[in-house]
């Protein structure tokens, strides 16, 4: 919104001495006088513009009442355009909710027939055919295509993978009953071994206590057991005679 001071080319708080210098400046430059040909027409509207602007904004009460008109329609047209910035916004944001409710709709519609086992081209036939514009009918298609790939894809190596755990846990299975039952025959074996080699139960390298010396017995002094011993007290017996 164009105002006088604009077109005068000054702040709002202008001075009275720089409102008049910039007319005069402004006047030279669109005087009708110094434009001719084909800008004389615009020349002319521009210095008439800028003369009413002076004769306001030199007087300092016109200058007042204009300044207060100014604030209130400036008011006015904040609040106005401020109207429109919202009823736009609520025009925009119910557009895109009804094409984002469009869209979830024709995703659905591609999904079910997905489900159903159509490929690509059937999927985006369908959508034309419920009025889809055809590049958004082309991109859900390819879309819904490749996510029904994948799943499909997904579900085959769960497969493949449940299969390889049942064979694997069905191997180690037989093979710890094979192992189990090796090392039972391994036990049958050498225990019967270990009976053939000794019937009564005992181990073969215990050894026979009937053979062996009995040391039960009471050890027998060592003075009468060794000659030297008797020997030594004869002769202190001998010694002890000898005394007076």
């Amino acid at each position: 919104m164009t105002t006088l001071y604009d077109t005068l080319g000054v702040p709002a708080n202008a001075t009275d001495d720089e409102i008049k210098r910039a007319y005069r400046k402004a006047a030279m430059k669109w005087h009708p006088d110094r434009n001719h040909g084909a800008e004389e027409g615009v020349a002319r509207a521009a210095f008439q513009e800028i003369k009413d602007a002076y004769a306001i904004l030199s007087d300092a009460a016109q200058r007042k009442i204009y300044d207060q008109v100014y604030a209130e329609q400036m008011r006015g047209w904040e609040a106005q355009l401020a109207r429109q910035r919202q009823a736009e916004a609520k025009r925009e944001a119910a557009v895109r909710a009804a094409d984002e409710a469009a869209y979830a709709e024709m995703v659905s519609v591609a999904i079910r027939f997905a489900d159903e086992g159509h490929n690509r081209d059937v999927l985006f036939g369908v959508l034309l055919g419920r009025q889809c514009e055809p590049r958004r009918a082309a991109q859900i298609a390819d879309s819904v295509a490749a996510l029904q790939a994948s799943r499909r894809e997904r579900a085959q190596a769960d497969m493949a993978a449940d299969s390889t755990d049942a064979t694997d846990a069905a191997d180690a299975a037989d093979a710890a009953a094979s192992s189990g039952a090796s090392a039972r025959a391994a036990a049958a074996s050498v225990q019967q071994e270990d009976s053939a080699h000794n019937p009564r139960g005992h181990r073969a390298n215990q050894p026979n206590r009937a053979n062996q010396p009995n040391y039960a017995k009471r050890d027998e002094p060592a003075a009468d057991a060794h000659p030297a011993g008797t020997l030594s007290s004869l002769w202190f017996q001998f010694l002890n005679g000898l005394r007076f």
